[in-house]
């Protein structure tokens, strides 16, 4: 009987769901301070007379920090825990989010939202791998979707503050990265609630430590459910019981190697797709709606409304992940998005182009909620976090990449030529998944990573 099994076999319950809620609000902060940026931008171009140039510049820092924090937080996750790089990370966020509401000039700031991104990027990148280790194989799509699925209450949020916060409230702009800084009151309620993974003790030989831990949610799922607990599989996969050190240049070598290139190269794909397609869209829209007419203040409402989309995008590909499997689901949902995208460019007025932006925002964030579960599932637990975030951050150089080049589309190609760009980026995206991806719903991460393990170093 081996621990994997015993913590495979669990049915979700009470235990499960207080993980899910815990990295879930970790979501929400980082989704509030992704979004809350664009809605600054005017009122720190106000307070120091910034150029273009420079709100730019502004506009790419939080990536730019995502890019390195989602990099350091994998290698740093498959060392030395992914519980201990979660509330690090939050932290590190929080600390330099306060220094950004209070930073005395341009310079300052920049440097503080690029750190803050950097913290943001790291908690992002670790708590998908980080609780996918937790969850049974029948339910690990459905859970990993739902908790990206808090993203989307960030963006609301984040909405909200642009229009309620930013213009009625002295320093608004100021308030709102302190009302991002919030979650740092969580780092309490996570060193006393979250167990390090079972997974990652075992493969650091740690199995006592390991055993306690499921021992524990065994019995709280069992007094959660005041059921017996299911009998243990006889046929689980045993994990590969070496346990390489993880470094950039190990970890490059291994995933692009014989045996995994194809699985990466059609992870990074996909971020990179998503990711260019997401920042293109969400970056653009207040913009592109005030150049149809509307004033500052109803383009920041008609993003509400976008941004309200989200929330059933996440949810509903949560629960498709279930029943068609992960890439059937990441192709159906790019393939509306691709929709989405070609119906947005053919729109000319306020309200039907923020319908279409409404409908292109629930194909996008589907999309989110189906990578976030399918990229833990297709490497081994010992490089696990690494390959999670380096996926994650091919996919920041989408989102550094894409204000620029669909700010020079809209110069040149106009509101349609920005959405056929996004419409054909996405059609590849598409493609790719459904010839090469990876079927995973309901087997077990050990039983996925399995092939892969002759080519361990």
């Amino acid at each position: 009987m081996t621990l994997l099994a015993r913590l495979d076999r669990l049915p979700l319950s009470r235990p499960h769901y207080l993980l899910l809620l815990i990295g879930g609000l970790g979501y929400t902060f980082d989704g509030m301070d992704s979004a809350v940026v664009a809605f600054l931008l005017p009122s720190a171009q106000e307070a120091w007379g910034l150029s273009n140039g420079q709100l730019g510049v502004i506009g790419s820092a939080t990536p730019f920090g995502f890019l390195f924090g989602a990099t350091a937080a994998g290698l740093l996750g498959d060392r030395i825990g992914r519980k201990k790089v979660m509330m690090y990370a939050l932290a590190f966020y929080a600390f330099f989010s306060v220094v950004a509401a209070f930073a005395p000039n341009y310079e300052v700031f920049l440097g503080a939202r690029v750190l803050a991104g950097a913290g943001a990027g790291a908690e992002s990148a670790i708590i998908a791998p980080f609780l996918s280790e937790f969850v049974p194989a029948k339910r690990r799509g459905w859970f990993i979707g739902a908790l990206a699925g808090f993203f989307s209450f960030g963006f609301v949020l984040a909405a909200l503050i642009g229009r309620f916060v930013v213009p009625t409230v002295d320093e608004g702009w100021r308030v709102a990265q302190v009302l991002t800084a919030v979650p740092i009151v969580m780092l309490l309620w996570w060193r006393r609630s979250l167990p390090e993974s079972p997974r990652f003790l075992l493969q650091q030989g740690r199995a006592a430590e390991a055993e306690r831990i499921v021992a524990d949610l065994e019995r709280r799922v069992q007094r959660a459910t005041g059921l017996p607990l299911p009998p243990v599989s006889a046929s689980a996969t045993a994990p590969s019981a070496q346990t390489p050190k993880v470094n950039l240049w190990s970890a490059l070598r291994f995933l692009w190697s014989p045996a995994m290139a194809r699985r990466t190269a059609i992870i990074w794909l996909v971020w990179f797709v998503i990711t260019f397609s997401y920042y293109g869209f969400f970056s653009w829209i207040p913009t592109l709606l005030v150049q149809r007419g509307i004033t500052v203040t109803k383009s920041f409402e008609f993003s509400i409304i976008i941004y309200l989309a989200q929330i059933p995008g996440y949810f509903s590909a949560a629960w498709l992940s279930e029943r068609i499997d992960r890439k059937n689901t990441i192709a159906l949902y790019l393939s509306g998005a691709a929709v989405s995208a070609f119906w947005l460019s053919q729109m000319e007025t306020p309200v039907t182009i923020t319908l279409a932006g409404a409908v292109l925002s629930f194909f996008l964030n589907g999309t989110y909620a189906g990578v976030y579960s399918y990229t833990p599932e297709v490497f081994p637990t010992w490089i696990r976090a690494t390959g999670t975030g380096l996926s994650s951050a091919f996919g920041r150089v989408g989102s550094i990449l894409a204000p620029t080049i669909i700010g020079l589309s809209a110069a040149t190609l106009g509101f349609g030529g920005v959405f056929g760009l996004t419409t054909a980026v996405l059609a590849a995206g598409v493609i790719c998944v459904l010839v090469f991806g990876l079927a995973t719903a309901g087997r077990s991460l050990e039983e996925l990573t399995e092939p892969a393990k002759e080519a361990t170093p």
